[in-house]
């Protein structure tokens, strides 16, 4: 056993707490497979035989569902949880130490050339049903939450939530270990200041109005 295949394994057994065995993980976990397929069918595309690269991609997205090109970039230990649906493009590159969930697409936006693919950085979780389109950057340490559709970069330490998702950055530091669905909402946020403005501003009328009353009463 190669050292990658090693660390891949220790990877999703400390990050998977229904991992039982690394001899399970080895022969059941479709993430693991779909990543050492990957690591063969990149070693004959980088030397030219690019349709047994793609062959050996197309066997391992029917055994999978996690489709792969050959020519895309992965890192170490990285970690596809589940990965039905998974989707990484040609041109896209994904850093140590992340972790995707089902039915995430790493993919273009159709009028790209060249670089069409994101680079996710390291350690980025990229939450369930995530699309994360166009030849833009994800920061390290960044989270993508789930569901969420990512079209422009995403600085480090920051979470993306939403459709199209919006940026925000917590503190200035990486936020520890969130996960794919517990985020600050930008959305709530914004809602809960316009309400706190509106109250008071009623406050503020209902002050006037008294006022106006007790002058009339007087007179």
């Amino acid at each position: 056993m190669s050292s990658y295949s090693r660390e891949l394994i220790d990877a999703i057994m400390s990050k998977d707490p229904a991992a039982r065995s690394r001899f399970e993980v080895k022969r059941l976990y479709g993430g693991y497979k779909a990543i050492m397929s990957h690591r063969r069918a990149s070693w004959f595309y980088k030397r030219g035989f690019k349709f047994i690269a793609r062959y050996i991609s197309e066997r391992a997205k029917h055994k999978t569902g996690i489709e792969i090109h050959p020519a895309a970039t992965i890192g170490r230990r990285v970690f596809i949880d589940h990965g039905y649906g998974v989707v990484i493009g040609e041109t896209a590159e994904v850093g140590d130490d992340c972790v995707i969930y089902q039915g995430v697409t790493l993919g273009g936006t159709g009028k790209d050339k060249g670089k069409r693919h994101p680079t996710i950085g390291k350690n980025v979780l990229v939450g369930s049903g995530a699309k994360v389109l166009g030849p833009f950057r994800v920061g390290d340490n960044a989270r993508i939450a789930a569901g969420a559709v990512v079209l422009s970069e995403v600085p480090p330490n920051a979470t993306a939530v939403g459709v199209p998702a919006r940026v925000v950055r917590i503190g200035g530091n990486r936020v520890g270990e969130l996960d794919q669905i517990h985020y600050t909402d930008p959305v709530w946020q914004e809602l809960c200041r316009l309400r706190h403005e509106i109250d008071l501003l009623r406050n503020q009328a209902n002050g006037y109005s008294s006022h106006g009353n007790g002058e009339q009463e007087k007179e």
